[in-house]
């Protein structure tokens, strides 16, 4: 028989775990409907992004090479009209702009930077170590804007999917996912967050501390690594020549 005794004293510290048990049913931010992050952040890093390709020499850019940076600009335009401060969902065509504006940035980048690679490779590149470091540090820093942009777009959704909540399964994994304790009730990735993402997997060719889970992130991550190798290797290969 079981003794009345212990049974008395394990009822209170059922009743005590209960309410433990219910606060790990607190549905996370980045699980729920929320209001959609603020463009600033996005905004500056995109012009970014254009200053660079600018600055670039016009002879790895496609022609005329002030093309792209200007529909990149009109692109951008129509994204802060339609949403001014903040990135929530409203129009369809808001995404379709969104997805334009990312893919003619990766267009330009990646031309520049197959230019310059096989400019290398056939000797009419990196005549001066100076101008090829800052040319290769252009396109890399570039690349990583990119990839962001990428990972922030296709993350869940995309931005404006992840403020409805409607998919619960993340394709990146972040710190505060997994310890939660670790970061304010409220707290969900935005663009910075996929920022230090990108640049973290273009420096240390691998993933650090936020893990992908579906598998076109982790081909996605697989082809960043493989460009920022190729462009970093051959670029400081070149000019470490030109400096001897």
């Amino acid at each position: 028989m079981n003794d009345p005794g212990s049974e008395a004293e394990g009822r209170p510290a059922r009743r005590e775990r209960l309410p433990a048990h219910g606060e790990h049913q607190v549905v996370p931010a980045w699980r729920r409907a929320t209001r959609g992050e603020p463009r600033w952040a996005v905004t500056a890093v995109i012009l970014v992004a254009v200053a660079l390709q600018l600055m670039l020499p016009h002879r790895l850019a496609l022609q005329p090479y002030w093309v792209l940076p200007t529909l990149e600009l009109a692109l951008l335009a129509g994204l802060i009209a339609g949403n001014p401060r903040r990135v929530e969902p409203r129009t369809r065509w808001l995404r379709l702009l969104g997805l334009a504006l990312m893919g003619v940035i990766s267009l330009a980048n990646g031309w520049a930077a197959v230019r310059l690679v096989a400019g290398l490779i056939e000797g009419t590149e990196g005549e001066e170590a100076a101008p090829l470091l800052l040319t290769g540090g252009g396109i890399w820093l570039t690349n990583v804007i990119v990839f962001a942009l990428w990972y922030w777009e296709w993350d869940r959704g995309g931005p404006m999917a992840r403020v409805r909540g409607h998919r619960q399964y993340a394709d990146f994994l972040f710190v505060q996912m997994q310890s939660p304790e670790t970061a304010p009730p409220d707290w969900e990735p935005a663009f910075l967050d996929y920022l230090y993402l990108s640049f973290t997997n273009s420096t240390a060719f691998s993933p650090t501390d936020v893990m992908p889970l579906s598998r076109w992130a982790k081909m996605l991550m697989m082809l960043q690594s493989s460009v920022s190798l190729v462009t970093v290797v051959l670029v400081v290969a070149r000019a470490v020549n030109l400096l001897r």
